[in-house]
């Protein structure tokens, strides 16, 4: 309870020692933190079986968000990680889950180390830091690169927002034509989609050959045209830019070319989602080790919750069995291969 209430219900420890001293409950801080750190030790089994499962893949959603860090002085900020392996929108076998990673700051180093045997294809943002992933010369060979449509259509969609642009005091009227246009030619694509989401890998791809590849490339030859009548500094052109910078057009088609592919990297904004909504809670993470633990005990609360299991439950159940488990049969506590005993179902 003690783990679901901080990591997965953005319950700080100190505000679960005031709720447990109104139940008539006293316990201190420090104990609860020594069982953070005890159950993570006992829990590194279960995640290090996560971790193999999640870095196997030769498909990969990656990306990170800002966490604060309680440094000298006031907080500076650090980085949360994650890599997640879902392959249920083309009918993949097997089991969805989630690793994040902690770190002090944005540097490539962290990206190049967690992905270091890496060879598959990485859905992730623009961000430059995983540039070097890329590389024709990279030991074990390069990655590839999968960008996200969700991102650049938010570029043009921020152009073209009515409301939002009458909710900050702006005509209605005072939006970009090009912007709007170019909003509706990607929803095209995202209902297609739609439409081929949970199928076959073999058959998405024929379908995409079939529906969207004239739209694509429709899209793109339009872009070019707008683009040139467009001065550099006019935020339209450079929400065109950045589907055209360097290589990226390769790397935003490159799903026309592999069924396995997504159109966004929204599984990975999808497990981010609770840090998002925690830091407000919990303000900031206290030191580097209180970081990794986070990372740590995330990447199975969100994996539980991707396999549609009850996070404490399976929790309780995997710290109370682990110590009587042989290393044989760890994996039967896995989330998707769990099964909680007779004992605690009655319970």
């Amino acid at each position: 309870m003690i783990l679901f209430e901080k990591f997965g219900q953005h319950q700080p420890l100190n505000r679960q020692v005031e709720r447990y001293a109104k139940e008539g409950v006293e316990v201190s801080l420090s104990t609860l933190a020594d069982q953070v750190g005890a159950c993570t030790v006992a829990l590194e089994p279960i995640h290090a079986l996560i971790r193999a499962h999640v870095l196997a893949v030769e498909r990969l959603h990656g990306d990170d968000t800002t966490v604060p860090l309680l440094a000298r002085g006031g907080t500076k900020t650090a980085r949360l990680w994650t890599y997640v392996r879902d392959d249920r929108p083309f009918a993949g076998g097997a089991p969805p889950a989630a690793l994040f990673y902690f770190s002090r700051d944005r540097e490539m180093a962290h990206p190049n180390r967690h992905l270091a045997g890496q060879r598959g294809i990485l859905q992730a943002d623009a961000y430059g830091g995983y540039n070097d992933l890329y590389r024709g010369d990279r030991d074990p060979g390069p990655a590839g690169s999968a960008l996200c449509w969700s991102h650049a259509r938010r570029k043009f969609f921020e152009l073209a927002d009515i409301k939002g642009n009458v909710r900050k005091g702006k005509s209605a009227y005072d939006i970009s034509p090009v912007a709007l246009e170019a909003v509706a030619r990607i929803d095209a694509i995202f209902d297609i989609e739609r439409q081929i989401n949970g199928l076959d890998a073999t058959f998405r791809l024929e379908a995409r050959h079939r529906l969207s590849c004239p739209l694509v490339e429709a899209l793109h030859a339009w872009l070019c045209a707008e683009q040139g009548t467009m001065s550099k500094h006019n935020p339209v052109a450079k929400a065109i830019n950045y589907m055209f910078k360097k290589d990226r057009w390769e790397a935003f088609t490159r799903f026309l070319e592999d069924g396995r592919v997504c159109l966004t990297n929204n599984a990975a904004e999808r497990a981010l989602r609770g840090v998002a909504l925690g830091r407000k809670s919990w303000l900031f993470a206290g030191s580097e080790r209180g970081g990794d633990r986070a990372a740590f005990m995330y990447s199975l609360i969100v994996t539980a919750k991707m396999n549609d299991v009850d996070p404490q439950a399976w929790l309780g159940d995997v710290l109370a069995r682990l110590p009587g488990t042989t290393a044989s049969r760890v994996p039967d506590l896995l989330p998707w291969n769990w099964s909680p005993t007779r004992q605690r179902i009655a319970a």
